[in-house]
């Protein structure tokens, strides 16, 4: 088992052997009920998939037993048909939002994700076309998670608050959120995780969503140099794991979280 007190050096071939073979052990519809992304996983529909894994991404800080349980709840005050709610919703439908809370994330947040969503589906181009806008030619996700965030606080509603919820890497940050939610949008495999809805993102496009898990055996593996956690960072992390997979060096992702939470339930 790998030790996280300190590095561990592979060859470049060895390593891509151990990486892939955690792949092969994460990336299982085993994963899949303990982790947020199990919230999608209830719907069939591509836009209930695209709006409930779009909050859960949002909402994926903390415990996951927590985040799922915050997420439901959400799912639930829309009837558990999410699109059909951001659609149709009425002043009365959103009272209740008023009183949701997860850890910083409030009433105000939510009512101003509703419309925003709301906006994106009846005036706008819908949430995948509105990331891929940015996104053509690009060598990764960087332009379309710009131009989502400020189309996001554009609005003359925006409350200033609700930013904090949507990251980009014009401020720095890792976006690991946001880069979870492309992943679980765009990456296809036959392994029933990914969603793979999207077409207009490749997974060559993606970033790896960087959490705490993922930065630590990153580290000992020496995936990563960069002192601290930020856009660069998931950047420097995403070019090493092209060198394993040039098409797909997220699935990676499954590796790297998965022996991390391995090694904090020893």
């Amino acid at each position: 088992m790998l030790k996280s007190s300190r590095n561990i050096h592979f060859l470049k071939k060895d390593l891509k052997e151990y990486l892939d073979a955690q792949v092969e052990i994460f990336n299982c519809k085993n994963f899949i009920a303990d982790d947020p992304v199990s919230i999608p996983h209830r719907y069939s529909k591509k836009e209930d998939i695209e709006i409930s894994a779009f909050f859960a991404a949002v909402l994926a800080w903390g415990q996951r037993k927590t985040i799922i349980s915050k997420c439901a709840e959400l799912m639930r005050m829309m009837d558990d048909r999410p699109y059909d709610f951001i659609m149709h919703h009425t002043e009365t439908d959103l009272r209740p939002f008023t009183d949701f809370r997860h850890r910083t994330f409030n009433g105000t947040d939510a009512l101003y994700f509703i419309d925003f969503l709301s906006r994106t589906y009846r005036e706008g181009p819908g949430l995948e076309n509105l990331f891929a806008e940015k996104i053509k030619n690009a060598e990764h996700a960087g332009p379309a998670l710009i131009h989502f965030k400020r189309v996001f606080v554009e609005h003359e509603n925006f409350p200033g608050r609700t930013g904090k919820h949507i990251s980009s890497p014009e401020n720095k940050s890792a976006c690991k959120r946001l880069n979870m939610f492309l992943r679980w949008m765009v990456r296809k495999d036959d392994r029933g995780v990914d969603f793979g809805l999207w077409n207009s993102i490749s997974s060559a496009q993606l970033v790896c969503p960087c959490d705490v898990h993922v930065e630590r055996v990153a580290r000992n593996l020496g995936l990563i140099q960069r002192k601290q956690m930020d856009w660069e960072t998931a950047l420097e992390l995403t070019r090493s794991l092209r060198k394993f997979d040039d098409a797909d060096p997220v699935k990676y992702d499954f590796a790297l979280f998965g022996i991390g939470l391995s090694q904090k339930s020893q």
